[in-house]
Parts: structure tokens; C-alpha cells; sequence
């Protein structure tokens, strides 16, 4: 099985006619993915190869079934897009932009968890979910990722969901679904929404976790993993040189006061029990490793 999203997933691209929105979308869509509409209310009536845009996402779920949106709108508006796609009733909202305040997340969170708890929202600021061979929802290059499982994998930062993936593409390891959870500050879906999910799914063995600096929410998936989860993970925290006081990169990573160091994090998870690697390759082998003792190769 995979999370979140599969093959039956539909999709409506929130920024289709723009030129990043378009250049995912179309590949999103030659990968599998059932990529049905898209939104602009400028250009409703018109198609973007095909695909046909809508005034907003209400109109386009009604038309198509769509049951998913990812939005590539400007940082200005994606709160607005976002509570469109929830209030439309969409299960799932995957947020690329980057840039987006912080003020603007912390509302649309509260207000999507309130008011509309049958969305999830993945990001902002986020590579997105694929669940290889099923769907690709963002922009993860579904090359690099190989279909099958047994491993499921959720990480901060996105370039390291790409070596993880690819790293484990070269062993013939497979994946059920990679989530990239975004760094920014205040995050859709946690690092404990995605460890519950893989715990479970029956499909998904074995977990990898990327994290990064800033932030509890590392510590909090070690106490989940220690109390509440009975697979196997291999994790890697990148940040491991960083200043204090200075942001690395995601808004979210900045390490202040002694809190949300490297070292922290990877003391809590190796603690659980998990698997934590030095390095990115090293998290990967360590990987290949479980999964070749748990005799899934």
C-alpha cells in the first residue's frame, strides 16, 4: 500500500497556467498521476495541454472528482488557496511554495484543523509526495524513485529526500511513499502524521527519517518511535555544524537557546532505538541494512 495518495488520487493544480505550475504538473501527469484540472479564474475555459482549467477549485472538484490539490501560487496567495481547496473539500493540499509568512501558516493551519479537519496539508515550502509508481504530487523527480516498498520515507529537507530516494533506487530498494514535510516553521502534516500512517500500513516495513535543526519535532518522533512503533528506522539529521543563532537553510532550522541542536535530535532518536547515520549515505546503508535483515531483498 502506499499513504496519502496512490494511483486513484486526482489532482487539481492550483497555479497551472503559470510556468512552474505547468512544468510540474505536465510531468506529474506524464508520470501517472491523475492530474485532472487545474484553477485560474482569468483563464477559466481554457486547458493547459489538455487539462482543463476551472474558476476555482470548487468548480473543478464538482467537474472532475478531484480529490487532491497542489498549489504552486505565489507566496502572497497561498493562504487564500489554500482555504479555497479546503473549504471545496479536498482531502489533501500540498503546498510548494516557498516564502510564504509564517503568520499566514500558523492561520491557515488552525483554521484548516478547525473548520475543515478532513484536510490534510503537506508543506508549505515542501518537494511534495510520490508514492512511486502510483503518483507524484510535487516536484520529485519520480525517476530516482523505485516502486515496491518495502520502505516508507519522510523527510525535512528536500534535496536529502532525493539522495535517499536515489540511494536506495541503486540497491533495488523500493518505496511505498516518500513525504517531504517542509522545514518551514509551522508545518501541515508532522513527523508523527507520517509515522503513524507507515506504522500502519502493512506494506511499509521499515521507515527513514530525514531531519534537520531547528525545532522539537524530532524529539517528538522519538518518543512515538520508542512508544508507539514496532518497525525498524534509520535516521540522519542534517545541521550537525551549524552556528546557533543562525539559520540553515529552511526558515524552520535555526537553533536557539540550546534547543533543536544536530546532536539533540540524533542522542533522542538513537535513544528509541532508531538507526542514526553520520551522514546521508550512511542513514542509507544503514537502510539496506534493516532491510536485509528483515530478508525483504
Amino acid at each position: 500500500m502506499s499513504i496519502f495518495v496512490d494511483e486513484t488520487t486526482k489532482v487539481v493544480y492550483q497555479g497551472l497556467t503559470g510556468s512552474q505550475g505547468r512544468f510540474y504538473g505536465l510531468r506529474n501527469r506524464d508520470y501517472g498521476t491523475q492530474v485532472v484540472a487545474g484553477t485560474n479564474p482569468k483563464k477559466a475555459g481554457t486547458d493547459v495541454d489538455g487539462i482543463p482549467i476551472y474558476a476555482s477549485v470548487t468548480e473543478a472538484k464538482e467537474a472532475t472528482g478531484a480529490t487532491a490539490s497542489c498549489v504552486f501560487i505565489p507566496a502572497p496567495g497561498v493562504r487564500a488557496a489554500v482555504l479555497e481547496a479546503a473549504e471545496a473539500g479536498l482531502e489533501l493540499v500540498v503546498v510548494i511554495t516557498e516564502g510564504v509568512p509564517a503568520h499566514d501558516e500558523a492561520y491557515f493551519f488552525n483554521k484548516v484543523k478547525r473548520d475543515f479537519p478532513r484536510t490534510r496539508i503537506l508543506g508549505p515550502n515542501c518537494p511534495g509526495i510520490i508514492s512511486p509508481g502510483k503518483a507524484n504530487i510535487g516536484i520529485t523527480a519520480g525517476e530516482i524513485a523505485h516502486p515496491g516498498g518495502p520502505v516508507g520515507i519522510v523527510s525535512r529537507s528536500g534535496t536529502l529526500t532525493y539522495q535517499a530516494l536515489y540511494e536506495l533506487k541503486l540497491q533495488g530498494i523500493g518505496v511505498t511513499t516518500c513525504v517531504g514535510i517542509g522545514g518551514d516553521p509551522v508545518p501541515g502534516t508532522s513527523f508523527i502524521d507520517c509515522l503513524e500512517a507507515f506504522q500502519a500500513d502493512p506494506e511499509t516495513k521499515a521507515v527513514m527519517l530525514i531531519g534537520e535543526i531547528g525545532g522539537t519535532g524530532e524529539e517528538e518522533a522519538a518518543e512515538f518511535i520508542a512508544t508507539k512503533m514496532d518497525k525498524p528506522v534509520s535516521a540522519y539529521i542534517a545541521g550537525v555544524t551549524a552556528p546557533p543563532g543562525k539559520k540553515m537553510g529552511h526558515a524552520g532550522a535555526i537553533v536557539s537557546g540550546g534547543k533543536g541542536t544536530a546532536q539533540a535530535k540524533m542522542d533522542a532518536l538513537a535513544a528509541a532505538g532508531v538507526r542514526v547515520g553520520q551522514n546521508p549515505t550512511e542513514a542509507g546503508q544503514h537502510m539496506v541494512d534493516l532491510v536485509k535483515e528483515l530478508g525483504l531483498t
